[in-house]
């Protein structure tokens, strides 16, 4: 049987037995608060339990380690959209230790492409239309950086209010243990605004 068949008879008697009801909530966040993290399967539930989060309480947006790697990108859009359409009053960009995107090359990507029945001839015709895989497919050597990098990203960003708080954070994924690495805090008291990092 197929994970997808599983996935489906599950659904129909999740469905079926009303077990959906315990979830209801409205599209808007009960905290007000818009979070960008990992896709890493540790942090599914460890996340929103290590911040006391129920369902509801917060949009979380996902991708390969919590980056915002380009300002008019669909993260940034997601945030956007976070705050002008949901309601959401603070950003928090949450990456983890010992992510997959520490140190990635775009190299093994390229390869296990190539491994995969992409061929050098579709590689090259992304490369002369412009696309820097190099850059695209990279990772980041500290975590700590990278936060704070999207949270510069998210700061600069010419539609933002404001009087939006970005935090940065790490968690640790086997404790759920949280440091900040940028307080949003004092950005919104500053209207030059300037990272804090603690």
């Amino acid at each position: 049987m197929s994970i997808i068949s599983t996935i489906l008879d599950y659904n129909k008697v999740f469905v079926d037995e009303n077990k959906y009801e315990e979830f209801l909530t409205t599209k808007y966040p009960d905290k007000k608060i818009v979070i960008l993290t990992c896709m890493d399967t540790r942090l599914l539930e460890l996340l929103p339990k290590a911040m006391g989060l129920r369902n509801g309480d917060a949009k979380i947006i996902k991708n390969a380690g919590a980056i915002v790697s380009h300002p008019f990108g669909s993260i940034m859009r997601s945030i956007l959209v976070a705050i002008y359409e949901l309601k959401a009053e603070e950003i928090c960009v949450i990456g983890h230790h010992g992510c997959g995107m520490v140190g990635l090359q775009s190299s093994s990507i390229l390869e296990a492409a190539k491994q995969n029945g992409i061929s050098e001839v579709q590689i090259d015709t992304l490369t002369n239309a412009g696309i820097n895989l190099s850059e695209w497919l990279t990772g980041f050597q500290c975590v700590e950086e990278s936060v704070t990098n999207s949270v510069h990203l998210i700061n600069k960003h010419p539609l933002l209010p404001k009087n939006i708080a970005i935090h940065g954070m790490v968690i640790h994924p086997e404790t759920g243990k949280l440091d900040v690495v940028v307080n949003g805090y004092r950005d919104v008291d500053s209207s030059n605004t300037e990272i804090f990092s603690m």
